[in-house]
C-alpha cells in the first residue's frame, strides 16, 4: 500500500495527508466521476484530494473487457476542462479511456493519493466537517466529501439455488475479458443488459460452439446510431419530454429500425422504454446482437432459476447443460458499510440524492457517478462535476 502518491507528472502529495490544516475536500474513488469533480473544484480554487484504493487511476476501466467501447460520442463522454483526442474515434475504446483519464489527472494536476481505502465516513466532532476513517489507522478531516466509488463496485450473483454445486465454470462478467478461453465450448450468458449483449456477440465472433443468453425480462434494443445520428443525441433530446410520449416515439421508432426478433425467441417489450429507464433499465445498445439473434448465432433462452451438478434449469422447465456461464447479472453499490449509518440511501442502497443537492441530515455531502440515465453516465458525471463545484466554490 501507497501512503504518498501523484498522479503521473502531477505534484507529489505528502504522506501526512492526514493533516487538516486547509481542510480539503475529500473526493472518495479516482474513476470518472472523482477525477471531474476533483478536477472541477480545482478549477474553482477549492482544493480536492483524492482518495483512490487501488494503486492507479481508472482501475475499474482497466479491469472491463477488452473489447469494450463507450456507446456514448467522444464528445458527450470527455469530462470538464479536456477534450477526447479526435484519434480516439468516435466510438471510444476501453485503453483509450484508460489513457484518458491518466492524462486528465495528470492535465489538471489533481492531487491522488493510492492505495488509502475510506471504510466510514462521519460527521466531524465539532459538526463542521466530515470525518473519514480510511487504512493504516487514517482520520482525516475536511469541510465536505464527494463519494464517487463507481456504479458498478461489486459484482452481483443471485443465489441460485446448487450454484456452489455447478461442476461447469461460472464467472462473473467482471472476470471476462476475451473470448479465447471460450473457444469451442457451449456458453450460457446470464444477462441480457449491454455487458450482457456484447459479451454473448464477442464469444460468437471469438469461436464458441454455442451461444445461449438467458433472458428474464425482454430488453428494449436501440441502434447505437442510424445514418450518422447517435442514439445518444435522441436521448439528450427527449430526457424532458413527458415520459409517455418518449415511450410512444421510442415504440414506433423501435418498429421502424429493429426487427421483430419473436420467433427466435426475443420479443419486443411490453413497457415503454423511457417508463424501463424511470425505473433503472437502460436500452441495450445494438453492436452486433440483433443480427446474431436474427441469424441463430445467440439463441435466446428463459431465466435462470436453479444449478443442479452440471446442469442448468430454467424458468421454463427445460434444461441445459452449457460448459461455462457468464453472469452478467449487474453489481451493488455497495454504500452501505462507508454512508448507510447516515440514512443518506433508499432501500436499494441507492443514495437518495445526487449531483450538487446533499441529503438534509448530512449537508457537505455529496454523491456522484451513481446514476445511468438515458442521455448518457459520462455526460452526467461531468455535469455533476460543475454543479458540485460551484455550489463548493464558497
Amino acid at each position: 500500500m501507497s501512503d504518498s502518491t501523484s498522479a503521473p507528472g502531477g505534484p507529489a502529495v505528502p504522506a501526512s495527508i492526514d493533516r487538516t490544516d486547509d481542510r480539503p475536500v475529500y473526493v472518495i474513488g479516482g474513476g470518472p466521476a472523482g477525477l471531474a469533480a476533483a478536477a472541477a473544484l480545482r478549477e474553482q480554487g477549492v482544493r480536492a484530494v483524492v482518495l483512490e484504493k487501488s494503486d492507479s487511476v481508472a482501475t475499474s476501466w482497466r479491469r472491463h473487457y477488452d473489447r469494450l467501447h463507450l456507446h456514448t460520442i467522444r464528445r458527450w463522454s470527455a469530462l470538464p476542462g479536456l477534450a477526447m483526442p479526435r484519434r480516439f474515434g468516435r466510438w471510444v475504446s476501453r485503453d483509450d479511456m484508460v489513457r484518458y483519464l491518466e492524462k486528465y489527472a495528470e492535465h489538471h494536476e489533481l492531487e491522488v493519493v493510492t492505495g488509502v481505502e475510506v471504510s466510514r465516513v462521519d460527521r466531524a466532532a465539532d459538526g463542521s466537517g466530515w470525518q473519514l476513517s480510511a487504512t493504516g489507522g487514517r482520520v482525516l478531516t475536511g469541510r465536505a466529501v464527494v463519494v464517487a466509488t463507481g456504479f458498478n463496485h461489486t459484482p452481483r450473483i443471485p443465489e441460485w439455488s446448487g450454484r456452489a454445486g455447478f461442476t461447469g465454470d461460472l464467472v462473473h462478467a467482471a472476470e471476462y475479458r476475451a473470448p479465447a478461453p471460450y473457444a469451442g465450448k457451449d456458453v450460457l450468458v446470464v444477462g441480457i443488459g449491454n455487458t450482457g449483449a456484447e459479451i454473448a456477440v464477442d464469444l460468437v465472433e471469438g469461436g464458441a460452439s454455442r451461444v445461449r443468453i438467458s433472458v428474464r425480462t425482454t430488453p428494449h434494443l436501440v441502434r447505437r446510431s442510424t445514418a450518422g445520428w447517435p442514439a445518444q443525441a435522441t436521448a439528450v433530446l427527449v430526457r424532458r419530454l413527458p415520459v409517455r410520449l418518449v415511450d410512444r416515439a421510442g415504440s414506433l421508432l423501435a418498429r421502424v429500425a429493429v426487427p421483430d426478433l419473436s420467433a427466435q425467441g426475443l420479443p419486443r417489450p411490453d413497457t415503454g422504454l423511457y417508463s424501463r429507464v424511470k425505473e433503472g433499465a437502460i436500452p441495450v445498445q445494438d453492436v452486433g446482437l440483433i443480427d446474431a439473434v436474427k441469424r441463430g448465432r445467440v439463441v435466446p433462452v428463459a431465466a435462470v432459476e436453479s444449478f443442479e451438478e452440471d446442469t442448468v434449469v430454467l424458468a421454463d422447465g427445460s434444461r441445459i447443460t452449457p460448459d461455462a456461464v457468464i453472469a452478467a447479472t449487474g453489481y451493488r453499490r455497495a454504500l452501505e458499510g462507508l454512508v448507510g449509518h447516515l440514512g443518506v440511501l433508499d432501500s436499494r442502497g441507492r443514495p437518495v440524492v445526487h449531483g450538487s443537492r446533499t441529503p438534509e441530515q448530512a449537508p457537505g455531502l455529496y454523491f456522484t457517478g451513481f446514476t445511468n440515465p438515458i442521455s448518457g453516465m459520462l455526460r452526467e458525471i461531468a455535469l455533476d462535476a460543475r454543479r458540485i463545484a460551484g455550489r463548493l466554490k464558497g
